[in-house]
């Protein structure tokens, strides 16, 4: 039977609460696999794993009575390995990564920050910031609304400038937020949000961050900022013992 692979841990980690479950219908016993100073945190695999709400929430839940214990390193939802055997080898074969990434990791958590464009307000500004358009508006509004073409060409440039402010707030949004985080991840690209990334930060920091956070909102009011944390460091954390070593995903797999 496959493996379901939560997080991974110290060997002297402290021992999860008897009768612990997971994911699956009826939900699946978690167990704990040794290799060395390491330890995982798995259960048996379902054969029918989807992402549903109460498999998430199971998968959440585990990895947050383990880390109540100390430091883990959480996998993303859906993390399978062949076996128990396979998991064991993985993490004899990145023993030293692991290591390093518990002691990286411990005493820290992920924030996860996502921005859009208030679509009045930015509109208004890249107007204001800009003179051509100004003028073309201007002309527009004194021809009656003007040609199609004078509204196409418009629009077109309107449009420019709004990418390029896209682009501009994300450095800016990224680089104000990274002085408050120990590290950062950058999320993938999507035509939802202007900006993800991932912030590592300190558990005792986390109102310096969320501070930095609320300074950004008072200073880029044009900005809707989303906040999600805090969360385990998922974004910091590869590959996972569902994938062979040397690659770079099981860890990362998965929404957010």
């Amino acid at each position: 039977m496959s493996t379901y692979v939560y997080g991974i841990t110290t060997r002297s980690h402290p021992a999860l609460p008897e009768g612990m479950t997971g994911v699956g219908e009826p939900a699946r016993p978690v167990r704990v696999l040794t290799a060395g100073d390491l330890a995982a945190v798995v259960s048996d695999a379902p054969e029918d794993l989807r992402p549903k709400r109460r498999d998430l929430l199971a998968h959440q839940n585990v990895l947050a009575e383990a880390g109540a214990g100390g430091c883990v390193l959480p996998m993303r939802f859906g993390s399978v390995a062949t076996d128990d055997d396979a998991v064991v080898q993985v993490l004899t074969e990145r023993a030293d990564h692991y290591a390093e990434r518990l002691r990286e990791l411990d005493g820290k958590v992920e924030y996860n920050v996502k921005a859009t464009h208030v679509e009045e307000a930015v509109l208004h500004l890249v107007m204001a910031e800009n003179t051509e358009a100004r003028a073309l508006a201007e002309a527009n509004r004194r021809a009656g609304g003007g040609s199609y073409d004078d509204k196409i060409r418009l629009g077109e440039l309107v449009a420019h400038l709004v990418k390029a402010k896209e682009s501009d707030d994300a450095e800016q949004v990224r680089d104000l937020l990274a002085p408050a985080a120990s590290a950062i991840s950058v999320g993938p690209e999507s035509t939802g949000w202007l900006l993800n990334v991932s912030y590592l930060v300190p558990r005792d920091s986390a109102e310096r961050f969320l501070a930095a956070v609320e300074e950004v909102r008072q200073s880029h009011p044009h900005l809707d900022l989303s906040v999600h944390g805090p969360l385990p460091p998922y974004s910091f954390v590869d590959p996972g013992p569902a994938q062979p070593a040397g690659t770079t995903t099981g860890a990362d797999a998965g929404a957010r």
